[in-house]
């Protein structure tokens, strides 16, 4: 059974270049579902988050799915138009 918090260091490409990136396993998982939802390859993904980032590599990508998944249930939870209001609502 691996440990899923310990991180994993991969090879990845950057606008080019190699390096090298540790995550646990469940940001790299949650990396691979956001990236397979917009088309895009992984290495593109990271490549966004390198673009935007304002600290070292990790700490954003780790961020970046945070926030996504934020997103992804605050829009789960957000009642879509032209539903019915909630009870005791008007």
């Amino acid at each position: 059974m691996t440990d899923r918090g310990r991180p994993l260091k991969r090879s990845i490409v950057l606008a080019g270049h190699r390096t090298s990136l540790s995550l646990e396993q469940a940001f790299w998982d949650s990396l691979a579902e956001f990236a397979r939802a917009d088309g895009v390859s992984i290495n593109r993904l990271l490549t966004k988050i390198d673009e935007a980032r304002t600290s070292n590599l990790s700490s954003a990508a780790r961020v970046y799915v945070l926030e996504r998944l934020r997103r992804e249930a605050g829009r789960a939870l957000t009642p879509s138009a032209g539903s019915a209001s909630p009870p005791g609502s008007a």
